[in-house]
């Protein structure tokens, strides 16, 4: 048994030394995750503290056959962070289109360039259901169906969102670039 699976069967056995140790291995991965929902940082601030509850409720359904302990995890804090959002009334955000004009040849851009906390600061900017189904594709790895089903919207409206959302943080990565150049 490697010590991961060590401190993870302490968690479930309810020693908090553990639970410790296992927050101080992963927290600021988490909470980057957090911050990539959240609005603001008392958002993200209670994203995390939800997700984490439920990471620890959750740990004895982890399964490191199906995946690593670290995408599970994320998963979890994922899901947290849609339910948080949810009780924010953040689905009277979106705006149902049934077609989208998004390329499915997205190349790599100046998104790839830019530090994590710049890039997190303009996730933040964006709207609630941009921001949501920005977050579960590109970050995630969730795809259109996933999303629909999470969120309980259509495939179109989940692709019409990541393509404005995309569209808005190149308009914002934009403006950012003009100001540091005046």
């Amino acid at each position: 048994m490697d010590k991961l699976q060590k401190i993870i069967k302490q968690c479930i056995n309810g020693e908090e030394s553990a639970q410790r140790e296992l927050y101080v291995m992963y927290r600021s991965r988490w909470y980057k995750l957090c911050l990539r929902y959240g609005k603001n940082k008392q958002q993200s601030d209670d994203i995390f503290q939800e997700g984490l509850i439920q990471i620890y409720q959750d740990l004895y359904q982890f399964d490191d056959n199906r995946a690593s302990f670290y995408t599970w995890s994320c998963r979890v804090m994922s899901h947290s962070a849609i339910r948080y959002l949810k009780k924010d009334s953040w689905h009277q955000t979106f705006l149902d289109l049934d077609t989208a004009n998004e390329s499915p040849t997205d190349q790599v851009t100046i998104f790839d360039k830019i530090a994590a906390a710049e890039l997190i600061a303009l996730i933040q900017k964006l709207p609630k259901g941009y921001r949501i189904v920005f977050n579960m594709y590109v970050l995630e790895g969730f795809n259109h169906r996933e999303i629909a089903e999470q969120l309980g919207i259509s495939e179109g409206t989940s692709k019409s969102q990541l393509f404005k959302a995309k569209k808005m943080l190149q308009e914002l990565l934009g403006f950012q670039l003009a100001a540091t150049r005046n």
